[in-house]
């Protein structure tokens, strides 16, 4: 009688354990975003009847005005058949709210691409970068007032630093990694915008230098997630990481999670929820370190008709390249797991900046292939 009840009883609890499990899966189920992508406009043309797209533009928004502003393209011709990379100005802003769409048209205080960007409830966040003149260590805010761009100027980065991340929690501005000519960086920087005559605050360095990552903080405020990233190797191939960390804002410090399941740089990524972060497209590297390789051996090659054949052979692989990943990764914050979502049925940019507003998320501009921009600014609805 007494061992009937032990198995009853154990049964009982394998029961009681199963229905837990199978609850928080589909309560874990229920939480997975659904996003419906489509493209919620096109950026005005310059010159001519379509725009080229703009490589690191400036991305924000403030007082539900889009701002795509400055950014790099090759106008006349595909670097690897000796086109100049030109940087501009021009800024264009889009209410968010209004159906009809349609583009006013501003101009930044510099030519600058590939700043670090985030957005505030002060304004747009713009740090360091890059222009004809080299990597910047400018910093500035954005904003829309009295309908018209405002611009602020904010205290001067520690060094110069052109493809570093940024994310805002309230008005404290944070920016890790980026680049300079030579080296990746592992510093990270805070800024409060209610307090910038502090200027930046130096925090923990990132465990390992890195620039073209993804950052991106979490509702609680209490941290921040690093994603991915490369670092460029003089004399070798770049670095592309897969590695994950988490800064704890109180204690300072950085903690490795759960890596992606593929190493991924120049990739957008957003908030979507309190349980999970999306990272959207990004380049995987192949192409890259292909293109890295060849480089390095035409620079040391001698010979002049194998310089010729190597430099045939990267044009012919510039030329040729694919695009970037279309995926869509899933960070679950609780159970430091990842998941699959959707594929974006769109052509989708790298060097731009992803940004949520409510339930939408915008991706504006940037690269789809090498050389190449879109004009396209994709929309992305959170069901």
């Amino acid at each position: 009688m007494l061992l009937k009840k032990i198995d009853e009883f154990k049964l009982m609890v394998i029961i009681v354990i199963i229905t837990i499990v199978l609850n928080g899966c589909i309560s874990m189920q229920k939480n997975i975003p659904n996003l419906q992508w489509k493209i919620y406009d096109s950026l005005p043309a310059l010159v001519g009847n379509e725009s080229l797209g703009y490589a690191g533009p400036v991305i924000g928004i403030h007082n539900d005005k889009l701002l795509i502003a400055g950014g790099a393209n090759f106008p006349d011709a595909m670097p690897w058949m000796g086109g100049k990379k030109q940087y501009y100005k021009e800024a264009f802003v889009t209410d968010i709210n209004n159906p009809q769409g349609g583009f006013e048209k501003f101009e930044l205080p510099i030519d600058i691409a590939y700043s670090a960007n985030c957005s505030s409830p002060l304004g747009i966040i713009c740090a360091g970068g890059e222009n004809e003149n080299g990597v910047l260590q400018t910093a500035f805010l954005i904003r829309w007032i009295d309908e018209k761009l405002n611009f602020t100027p904010l205290p001067n980065l520690p060094k110069p630093l052109t493809n570093a991340a940024a994310t805002c929690i309230g008005d404290e501005i944070f920016v890790a990694g980026g680049e300079n000519q030579t080296a990746a960086s592992s510093e990270f920087y805070k800024l409060n915008l209610n307090d910038t005559e502090k200027g930046w605050e130096v925090l923990a360095n990132i465990p390992h230098p890195v620039s073209h990552s993804i950052l991106v903080a979490v509702n609680n405020g209490e941290s921040v997630f690093l994603f991915g990233g490369r670092e460029k190797n003089i004399g070798d191939t770049s670095t592309l990481y897969r590695q994950v960390y988490q800064y704890h804002i109180e204690k300072n410090t950085w903690i490795e999670k759960q890596s992606m399941p593929y190493a991924l740089s120049a990739g957008t990524g957003a908030l979507i929820n309190d349980d999970f972060i999306a990272l959207f497209g990004g380049d995987k590297g192949s192409v890259f370190h292909k293109t890295e390789a060849l480089i390095h051996a035409i620079n040391k090659e001698q010979d002049s008709v194998k310089k010729q054949q190597l430099n045939q052979e990267k044009i012919k692989l510039q030329a040729a390249h694919p695009g970037f990943s279309k995926s869509v990764l899933l960070y679950d914050i609780a159970t430091n797991s990842w998941k699959e979502g959707s594929e974006i049925n769109f052509t989708t940019p790298v060097t731009t900046t992803a940004i949520k507003n409510s339930n939408r998320i915008f991706i504006p501009s940037g690269e789809i292939k090498a050389g190449v921009r879109t004009p396209h600014i994709l929309e992305a609805i959170i069901n």
